[in-house]
């Protein structure tokens, strides 16, 4: 069974917003990976979203298209990926991690054997960013009967009834994208967010998390006063860039980072 809505029901009793931090699986190399996903935890990370590297991310920007690339020189796959996950569970039994990615991957390993071994793996649930819900019914099936979650995307563009075709088959909680364009794009306008979050809470019931456009502490605590998440991304991975020559000082950076994350969203 999926960790995702234990963690979200122990959040709320606690009246604490959660932080979910994204990297890409394999960046700068594969040694970086686990380390970095216990760093993230210890410095506060509630959830974590594992990015699992394709060769044509469309909806990710200049960033992540780089980190993904630097993953993909690695020769990193979703089976690797996997073992990632199964490393970091064998000292970490109870922060959820969800998958991020593209359908191809999982379509090569087929979506029952992709379930079977994510779960066996450790893995939560999967966002997959080229399924919408009118094509999804395969994919939730073969999720489902392993436990885990399919998380999907919500836009400032998503009509009334694009959210309740959503409210149908997601689950675990629901991505909210704060603006308009790829990761790492555009300017995050929290009281439009807040505004746009309202029809949203109408028809959905899960959590709501907000990402793209969180690059410092302050923005994340105006975003954790409207959300039941926080997710951050690029303005992880651009750290992460930077010390790319420099492997084995990214857990603590990152850490560090995290760190004033939640501590401005604990002080919200």
């Amino acid at each position: 069974m999926s960790r995702i809505p234990g963690m979200f029901a122990a959040l709320k009793a606690e009246g604490r917003t959660a932080l979910i931090p994204f990297v890409t699986a394999g960046d700068p190399n594969p040694e970086v990976t686990v380390p970095l996903m216990h760093a993230m935890v210890a410095a506060g990370a509630d959830l974590l979203e594992l990015g699992v590297p394709f060769s044509d991310p469309i909806a990710d920007g200049p960033v992540i298209q780089r980190a993904t690339e630097r993953a993909l020189a690695h020769h990193v796959s979703l089976r690797q990926v996997l073992d990632m996950v199964r490393t970091f569970r064998q000292t970490n039994a109870t922060t959820p991690v969800v998958l991020m990615g593209y359908l191809n991957p999982i379509e090569v390993m087929g979506y029952a054997g992709f379930a079977a071994q994510a779960s066996a793996a450790g893995v939560d649930g999967a966002l997959v960013v080229d399924v919408p819900p009118e094509e999804g019914a395969d994919l939730v099936a073969a999720l489902r009967a392993q436990g885990l979650d399919l998380v999907y995307l919500l836009a400032p563009t998503s009509t009334a009834d694009r959210i309740e075709a959503i409210a149908q088959v997601a689950s675990g909680f629901v991505y909210y994208v704060s603006v308009k364009g790829v990761t790492g794009a555009g300017h995050l306008d929290v009281a439009e967010v807040a505004q746009r979050l309202v029809p949203i809470r109408e028809r959905i019931s899960l959590p709501l998390g907000v990402g793209f456009g969180i690059k410092d502490p302050q923005t994340a605590a105006a975003v954790a006063r409207v959300a039941d998440a926080v997710i951050v991304g690029s303005a992880i991975v651009s750290r992460m860039e930077q010390l790319a020559e420099d492997p084995q000082a990214i857990p603590g950076v990152i850490g560090a980072y995290l760190g004033t994350l939640r501590s401005a969203i604990d002080q919200r």
